[in-house]
């Protein structure tokens, strides 16, 4: 990092800069074609290697190191993120106005870079609840299911009707009804169907649920077993239980079954291998891949390291990074199972008239991010650096150990419910922007790119990584604390999504399929 520099006056009258301690901007690697501002920078100002700013520049955005002539490649993390659409002098602020998308071809060079998987010295444990099949959960939930919109209504009443009623059940962590849009036709075979039948299956499935109960009308097509898809799931049928009242009953009566058995559990010392971390990001900005995405890529490492699973997903949100993945694929048909998805969401995009580019959301470009090169490359830092053991195809239920990949679209909800049915027991979700989330039946937690915002939002932030920007922390030092906010996490501690009461309306299964 730079200093600071302030104008004072000098003898003969005229305006110097002096530098004080706190720096104003950021160099990440000695290649790059640009600074990162690290507070507001005003036209004038003295910067480092004696470049003067040309324009005003926010917070988080990019300045030119070099003076630039219009097509020239512009990189940052030493890799490109588009080229200037116009000359651009040094000291000029760098943004939407003269840096566009530039197409290239990566090289994949698929294994490169695999390296052998570091392994823990020392192996930790979390306290966690062990099911009687053995699977471990970080949390204690009642599922209440709708296989179809139609019967979505019924399984908040069952789900509602518990609300301020579990002081008996102490070890319970709630009743939770999940509902969605869909879900009539469900005989069809197209994606969108199969996305939505895998995701419930996975949900009914999953170890943080001690009892799931799905609830269908009756007359949409497919039966609910094969909505389940296998998975152990208690149902009802609305048409043939009696109609919404006697339905409700019902499903009050068996959730009170179960609670009882529910809350019949303890946390015992399980290893930390036994995790699997979803990772996410939403509202991103400049900030995001700098420090919050790079000390939870440390703390992925970490996890690694001790025999547990990360998930990253976001496909459109490794776009033009992705290179950087395969290179690391612990096989090359890993490898092309990745390139396969970023092919299936360009042609997806060309047929729906839809530009990938577009990704970045105003916010993110508010924020300083500029093109989804630059987002992508600052989004799977998140993934650390360990190999990529397995691709997943939109939440498929994930079983390979390591860090692994699940195809989903960069919506916040949609991936995160993917990740969910995929088997996440707990979630880390990294903003720059600020962003408002939980996934019920697992804990999210949020993490903060910068200082400003921690402070901004206290309630709904759990762990502050502007500290690395502050510069009273390193990436490797902030890693390390949010690999024990991790474990702390799991082993019961509520995440501030929790306490907040999010979850409940973020199912959100990913809708790509025909509607008739």
């Amino acid at each position: 990092m730079t200093k600071d520099f302030v104008s004072s006056s000098g003898t003969d009258g005229s305006e110097t800069k002096q530098p004080v301690d706190k720096p104003s901007t950021l160099l990440l690697n000695a290649a790059d074609d640009v600074l990162i501002a690290l507070r507001p920078i005003a036209k004038g100002e003295l910067l480092r290697d004696g470049i003067v700013a040309r324009d005003d520049v926010p917070a988080g955005h990019k300045i030119a190191r070099r003076a630039l002539v219009k097509g020239d490649a512009i990189k940052r993390y030493n890799s490109l993120i588009g080229a200037a659409s116009v000359d651009i002098e040094a000291g000029a602020h760098i943004h939407l106005h003269n840096l566009e998308m530039l197409d290239f071809a990566r090289d994949y060079a698929f294994c490169s870079d695999v390296r052998p998987t570091p392994v823990a010295a020392e192996k930790r444990t979390f306290q966690g609840i062990v099911r009687e099949d053995g699977r471990v959960a970080t949390r204690n939930y009642i599922g209440v299911i709708s296989s179809v919109n139609c019967s979505a209504t019924v399984a908040r009443m069952v789900a509602d009707h518990f609300r301020g009623r579990l002081d008996d059940y102490p070890n319970v962590d709630g009743v939770v009804s999940l509902t969605h849009k869909r879900g009539c036709g469900l005989d069809a075979k197209v994606e969108g169907v199969e996305a939505l039948r895998r995701c419930i299956a996975g949900y009914a499935a999953h170890p943080n649920f001690a009892q799931v109960i799905v609830i269908g009308l009756g007359c949409e097509i497919g039966d609910l077993t094969g909505v389940l898809g296998g998975a152990s799931g208690d149902t009802l049928v609305i048409q043939q239980s009696g109609g919404t009242a006697a339905t409700v009953r019902a499903g009050i009566a068996r959730v009170e079954a179960a609670l009882e058995r529910a809350n019949n559990v303890q946390r015992v010392p399980v290893p930390v291998s036994e995790l699997k971390v979803a990772l996410q990001c939403g509202g991103s900005d400049g900030y995001s891949g700098v420090s919050v995405n790079a000390a939870l890529g440390v703390a992925v490492d970490l996890l690694i390291a001790q025999g547990a699973t990360a998930i990253l997903s976001e496909t459109t949100e490794c776009y033009g990074a992705e290179h950087v993945l395969t290179r690391r694929a612990i096989s090359k048909e890993v490898g092309e199972k990745l390139v396969s998805c970023v092919k299936w969401w360009e042609a997806f995009a060309a047929r729906n008239g839809l530009v990938i580019n577009n990704n970045p959301s105003p916010g993110n470009k508010a924020g300083g991010l500029t093109t989804i090169f630059e987002k992508s490359l600052g989004s799977i830092a998140k993934g650390g650096t360990t190999n990529l053991m397995a691709v997943y195809n939109y939440a498929e239920r994930v079983t390979e150990r390591g860090l692994v990949f699940m195809d989903a679209p960069a919506f916040d909800p949609v991936g995160a419910t993917a990740q969910v049915a995929g088997g996440a027991t707990v979630m880390c979700f990294t903003t720059g922007r600020g962003s408002a989330f939980g996934c019920k039946p697992t804990p999210s937690l949020k993490l903060a790119s910068n200082s400003e915002l921690f402070r901004r939002m206290p309630d709904d932030m759990d762990i502050n990584c502007g500290t690395v920007l502050d510069g009273d922390e390193t990436v490797e030092a902030a890693g390390a604390r949010i690999f024990e906010e991790i474990i702390r996490t799991a082993s019961g501690h509520r995440t501030c999504s929790e306490r907040l009461g999010y979850g409940d309306e973020e199912f959100a299964p990913w809708d790509m399929g025909a509607m008739l």
